[in-house]
């Protein structure tokens, strides 16, 4: 048997163990942990929508229309109006002939791979896919192969010498970790070339990018055709829970009959289902707060550049200081901590190894003196990093 503490002392000599903060109060930009308040750079709440007065109204009101727990799996006598209304809702938006709620990301990536391909199939990822993208191949049972980040000639190679079974293309849309956009444009002509399905996982553009907030997908194929597969999830940008799957009438069905992930879990709450339908109004009239949040990138951007930090190529919320070891970026959260900003270190296995860094995530609700307190406190913890490559 496995000696865990053994294992877990050593995540500890590694400087990989993780462990939970609690929060004491709502999520939003400033944050209380242990009685004391921070300034947070590290939720995906990119809008500001999840302690929104509005949501919150929803909420209520869908806990006094429909309960609490749904009581039962979506087959079963789990789906409530509040899910049906927000799928159709989600299909409409999205530009899709239809969309199916799922109770996480992660399970809608798991529940797509698995019902499409299986023994002899194959699953071609990019090398800096999310984890669930990556388990979903695994678990599907098909061979998975990885492509080199974004390459589209590493791509078309890959996909030129797999001569049988289904091929299944799958992508973030935005990277989580890096905050960079994949080329979608290549990804469907290489999905059309070898007739293979495409799988963007859209979870942390949709809500932020694109006319309305409709997402990168929609932004670069406002036209998808029907072997193209939308994921997205609705607890960054929406503020809530929960993701979907939105696609042909013929992928939904498939997903009903043969997602596991679907069929044997109980359905999430409706009342989130119906504040997710008002957070997804908000998203369409917003405008306002992805101008705002625009501003605040380019404002942190441009203080970056004149620090000299190692930012990484991004034009997204998700602005990764790229540190390098996992110490390094330990110490530097921790130095940000101690002058009253939140930024969590991301090391590996979420990144690769050597790749070590923190992932500073901007919101609407934040001010520009927020974004020149960060700017301050980045300056002043950096001397006491000289082997960082600034």
């Amino acid at each position: 048997m496995r000696d865990l503490v053994s294992a877990l002392d050593e995540r500890k000599r590694q400087q990989l163990y993780r462990t939970r903060q609690t929060l004491e109060s709502p999520q939003d930009v400033t944050v209380r942990i242990e009685g004391r308040e921070y300034l947070s750079f590290c939720s995906n709440d990119y809008l500001g929508l999840a302690s929104d007065p509005r949501l919150i109204n929803a909420f209520k009101q869908g806990a006094e229309r429909f309960g609490v727990g749904s009581g039962a799996a979506h087959l079963v006598s789990g789906h409530s109006y509040a899910h049906q209304a927000l799928e159709e809702d989600l299909a409409e938006f999205t530009g899709r002939p239809r969309a199916l709620l799922f109770s996480t990301g992660y399970m809608a990536n798991l529940g797509v791979v698995a019902a499409l391909t299986g023994r002899g199939d194959t699953v071609l990822e990019d090398r800096l896919n999310h984890a669930s993208l990556i388990d979903a191949a695994l678990l599907s049972g098909a061979r998975l192969v990885r492509y080199k980040h974004s390459d589209m000639s590493s791509l078309t190679a890959k996909l030129a010498v797999v001569d049988s079974g289904t091929r299944l293309i799958a992508s973030d849309g935005i990277f989580s970790m890096d905050g960079d956009c994949a080329p979608l444009s290549g990804l469907r002509a290489a999905a059309v070339d070898h007739d293979a399905w495409l799988l963007i996982d859209d979870a942390h553009g949709f809500g932020v990018l694109g006319k309305q907030g409709r997402g990168w997908f929609a932004d670069q194929l406002p036209d998808p055709a029907p072997n193209t597969i939308l994921m997205a999830t609705l607890g960054k940008a929406l503020g809530t829970f929960g993701a979907f799957v939105a696609g042909s009438d013929a992928l939904v069905e498939t997903l009903i009959q043969q997602s596991r992930t679907f069929i044997y879990t109980t359905a999430p709450p409706p009342a989130i289902a119906w504040a997710a339908r008002t957070a997804l109004q908000l998203v369409r009239d917003g405008q306002q707060l992805r101008d705002r949040l625009d501003v605040l990138i380019r404002r942190f951007r441009a203080g970056a550049a004149q620090l000299g930090l190692p930012l990484m190529n991004s034009e997204t919320p998700i602005q990764p200081l790229l540190l390098g070891e996992a110490g390094a970026a330990l110490a530097f959260s921790e130095a940000l901590r101690k002058r009253g900003i939140l930024v969590i270190a991301i090391r590996p296995p979420t990144v690769p190894k050597g790749a070590a860094r923190l992932r500073v995530t901007f919101s609407a609700r934040h001010a520009p003196e927020h974004v020149d307190r960060l700017l301050e406190a980045l300056a002043a913890c950096a001397p006491d990093f000289p082997d960082v490559a600034y």
